[in-house]
C-alpha cells in the first residue's frame, strides 16, 4: 500500500464510513507535482534535506486531504515501516499533522513511545506476527510507560508486500496461522493483564464477513484488509496497477526475497519476471554503491545500495513508484494472496464496506 497506493483519498473515504483510513506514509511527493517535480532528479546524500522536506509536506497535505474526506467520522492513521531511514520524521510529522494513530511494521518500533511521548491521545499499533514479538513489545513499552492501543497480527502466508518471515521458507509456517497465532497472543494480554485493553486485529488473506468472523471467533476484534481496498476506486493508484492486482491468478504471483532481505510477495509481471531471470547475475555482482540515488527516505538496509548479494539487487522506491502509475514493463505490484471480494471488477469503498460487514453483494456490472 505504500509509495502513493493509500494516500489521503482512500484513507479518507474509509474513515468517512467509519473504518480506520490508513496513509502510507512513504514518499508521498509522487502525488503532488509541485513537489516531486522540483525533487525527482536530485541524487545523492546532498539532496537528502530538500527530498525529506517535500515528502513531509506531502504527509501532512494528504492527511488534511483524508480529514476533509472524512467529516468527523471513523478515524485516522499513518503506517510508517520501521525499515526506512525517515521512520523517526514520518511519525514526528504525522503527530505534528494531527493524525489520530501510529501504525509500525517491518520491523520492531521498540521506541514508538519515546516518539510518541508528547503525545499521549494518539494511539500506537505495532505489526507483529507471532506472540513472540507481542511479549517484547509488552516487556519493552511497559517500561517506557506505554502500552499498544492495538496489535496488528498480520499472516506472512496471506499478506501483501514485505511479509512477517525471516526466512523465504518460513512464509507458508503453520505457526503463523490465525488458529495458532491469535489464541497465543490472547493468552499473552491475559498474562498481562491487557485482554480486555489492548484489541487484536488480524491482517492477510480476510475477504469476506465469514472471514472476520472467523478471526473474531479465534480472539481477534478488528480486521485490517490491503489489497481489497487497493483495487477500488477510491484507491490513490492508477486505474492500471488496479487492473494488475485485480486480474491476478494464484499462479500469477510470486514470493522472492526484497531488497530489505524480507520475503516478499507480488505479482509476476514483465519487469518482476525479468529481474528473476537476471538475479543470480546480478547478485553476483552485489557491490556497495557510494553513489546511490536513494540517500533520502529508503530502507536503513539496502542490497543493492549496500551489495548484500543474498538480498534483492533493485531500488524498491523506483519500482513501486512505476506501478503506482501502472506500468507493468518497470513496476513492481505487491498483492495479497486469494481470491478478491469482487474477482476483476473494480467497485467501491462503500460497496466493499457491505460486503464485508453486512455479506451484501453489489449488482454485476
Amino acid at each position: 500500500m505504500g509509495v502513493g497506493i493509500s494516500a489521503g483519498g482512500l484513507a479518507g473515504t474509509v474513515a468517512g464510513l467509519g473504518g480506520v483510513g490508513t496513509i502510507a506514509s512513504v514518499d508521498l511527493r509522487r502525488l503532488h507535482e509541485d513537489l516531486y517535480e522540483p525533487t525527482r532528479h536530485l541524487t545523492g546524500r546532498s539532496a537528502k534535506p530538500q527530498i525529506d522536506a517535500a515528502n513531509a509536506e506531502a504527509l501532512d497535505r494528504e492527511i488534511r486531504r483524508a480529514r476533509g474526506l472524512a467529516q468527523g467520522r471513523g478515524l485516522l492513521a499513518v503506517n510508517v515501516m520501521r525499515a526506512v531511514g525517515e521512520y523517526a520524521g514520518y511519525v514526528k510529522q504525522a503527530l505534528k499533522s494531527g493524525i489520530d494513530a501510529i501504525v509500525v511494521g517491518a520491523g520492531l518500533p521498540l521506541d514508538l513511545p519515546d516518539l510518541a511521548a508528547d503525545h499521549p491521545k494518539v494511539g500506537l499499533i505495532p505489526i507483529l506476527s507471532d506472540a513472540r514479538g507481542v511479549q517484547l513489545v509488552l516487556r519493552k513499552w511497559e517500561k517506557k510507560g506505554r502500552r499498544p492501543d492495538a496489535i496488528v497480527i498480520e499472516h506472512p502466508g496471506h499478506a501483501g508486500g514485505h511479509l512477517g518471515a525471516a526466512r523465504l521458507e518460513d512464509v507458508s509456517d503453520p505457526r503463523f496461522n490465525f488458529d495458532v497465532v491469535l489464541p497465543q497472543v490472547a493468552q499473552v494480554l491475559r498474562d498481562a493483564g491487557l485482554e480486555r485493553e489492548v484489541p487484536v486485529i488480524a491482517a492477510g488473506g480476510v475477504r469476506s464477513l465469514d472471514d472476520i468472523r472467523r478471526v473474531q471467533s479465534l480472539g481477534a476484534s478488528a480486521a485490517q484488509l490491503g489489497t481489497p481496498f487497493a483495487v477500488t476506486r477510491e484507491s490513490d493508484a492508477a486505474p492500471e496497477f488496479k487492473r494488475v492486482l485485480a486480474e491476478a491468478r494464484p499462479e500469477d504471483l510470486v514470493e522472492f526475497v526484497s531488497v530489505a532481505g524480507l520475503p516478499a510477495r507480488a505479482v509476476r509481471t514483465p519487469w518482476l519476471d525479468k529481474y528473476l531471470r537476471m538475479r543470480e547475475k546480478l547478485q553476483a555482482a552485489a557491490h556497495a554503491k557510494t553513489h546511490c540515488t536513494m540517500w533520502f527516505d529508503c530502507l536503513t538496509a539496502c542490497g543493492l545500495r549496500d551489495g548484500k548479494p543474498e538480498w534483492g539487487q533493485f531500488c524498491i522506491d523506483k519500482v513501486l513508484g512505476h506501478a503506482l502509475a501502472g506500468d507493468v514493463r518497470k513496476g513492481l505490484f505487491f498483492r495479497g494472496s486469494g481470491t478478491l471480494p469482487f474477482g476483476s471488477e473494480i467497485r467501491s469503498v462503500h460497496e466493499l464496506f457491505r460486503w464485508l460487514v453486512a455479506g451484501v453483494r453489489p449488482q454485476p456490472c
